[in-house]
């Protein structure tokens, strides 16, 4: 399981091509080529980094057009891995809108799957944000969990993002 994405130790600098503040953390973005491969949630202490790069430049100002304003539709090469299911999951998830969410369980029987091979798959997603793992929830509506937590400051964020989207949670 890849829990990189909530780092208790900030990294050095020349690890992340730009560190960016959102109201929740600092997301540590990293870039490989013309790809954007990680973006990881800091602790908000973590010092900001200016973007190194066009690619950078362009992740920063759409990641801060998203928290302007959560209906807006990312446009970014993804470096996407992961197994076939995690990638058929990831996008699946990318056609959740803004301010909707869907259930593991309804995920997983869209793609004939189970709830917690969608969870996994969601706790591997690299791009959060971008692809919106924080719009997944459980059946009866609760949070469920997110970046491989079941409480803690992940579901902190993940309830922060759900309601920047206007979706109680």
């Amino acid at each position: 399981m890849n829990k990189q994405r909530v780092n208790l130790q900030a990294k050095p600098a020349d690890d992340y091509q730009a560190k960016i503040a959102t109201p929740v953390a600092i997301l540590g973005l990293r870039i490989e080529e013309d790809w954007l491969t990680d973006i990881e949630y800091l602790p908000l202490d973590t010092p900001l980094l200016a973007p190194h790069g066009p690619l950078a430049k362009e992740v920063c100002q759409q990641l801060r057009a998203y928290l302007a304003d959560p209906g807006f539709v990312f446009d970014l090469s993804l470096h996407i891995g992961g197994t076939t299911h995690q990638r058929r999951v990831w996008h699946t998830i990318q056609g959740i809108p803004s301010g909707a969410t869907r259930s593991y369980a309804d995920i997983a029987t869209q793609l004939h799957s189970a709830p917690r091979a969608v969870g996994q798959a969601c706790g591997a997603n690299r791009l959060p944000i971008v692809i919106p793992c924080h719009r997944v929830i459980a059946r009866n509506g609760g949070l469920g969990g997110f970046m491989n937590a079941r409480d803690g400051v992940p579901l902190g964020i993940k309830r922060w993002l759900l309601q920047h989207e206007c979706i109680r949670a």
